[in-house]
């Protein structure tokens, strides 16, 4: 017999501000990421060197999980994010690594975050997770199959939550939503909620 789960957390990161559930932290939004991501980031009080070699997607992914998934015991938990624009902002700073053939330079650095599923690699490494994960591309967030896929996972014990959820960056323009969903929680894990979560 299939059971209903919940949302225990959930968070928004966007340039109106940061978000847990539904209420605001008090960190100044701004349109100019890298400024806002760092004062976040030492708004968490965390010591994790290896966030300011993230690309920005990676950064935005990694901030949200670190708001939802800081206290976290379990490390079985599976992960499941999408976006529209894939890794296209870093892709565009890869090809201006190779575009000019005088300055021709292709960066190592660059070129790993050259998929939009590495910034899920950055989570798991941060919260020590060796669950199930996936990313998908379109062009709003499925909220459907977002709540389909993880009861799946859940109802057949591949995991004992899921960090499902929206996470999308391309020129400054970014928008997160995470939640996280187990057996018990603050709302109801349905396409209503979820859509309105993630709207």
């Amino acid at each position: 017999m299939e059971q209903d789960y919940q949302i225990s957390r959930h968070c928004r990161i966007d340039t109106q501000g940061v978000y847990f559930n539904g209420e605001q932290i008090s960190v100044e939004a701004s349109a100019d990421f890298a400024s806002f991501s760092k004062s976040l980031y030492y708004s968490l009080g965390t010591a994790y060197p290896k966030f300011f070699k993230m690309d920005n997607l990676s950064k935005l992914a990694w901030l949200g999980a670190e708001l939802l998934l800081k206290e976290e015991q379990t490390t079985n938990i599976a992960i499941v994010l999408s976006n529209r624009h894939s890794s296209l902002d870093t892709d565009l700073k890869h090809l201006a690594t190779i575009a000019d053939s005088a300055q021709y330079y292709p960066s190592p650095a660059v070129f790993v975050y050259t998929l939009p599923n590495v910034c899920i690699g950055e989570i798991a490494i941060r919260h020590n997770l060796r669950t199930e994960n996936i990313f998908f591309v379109s062009e709003q967030f499925d909220s459907q199959l977002a709540v389909n896929y993880s009861n799946y996972l859940l109802n057949t014990k591949r995991a004992d939550k899921v960090l499902c959820g929206w996470v999308d960056y391309l020129q400054e323009n970014y928008k997160l939503v995470l939640y996280l969903v187990e057996k018990t929680g603050i709302l109801a894990h349905n396409l209503d909620v979820v859509r309105q979560l993630t709207r």
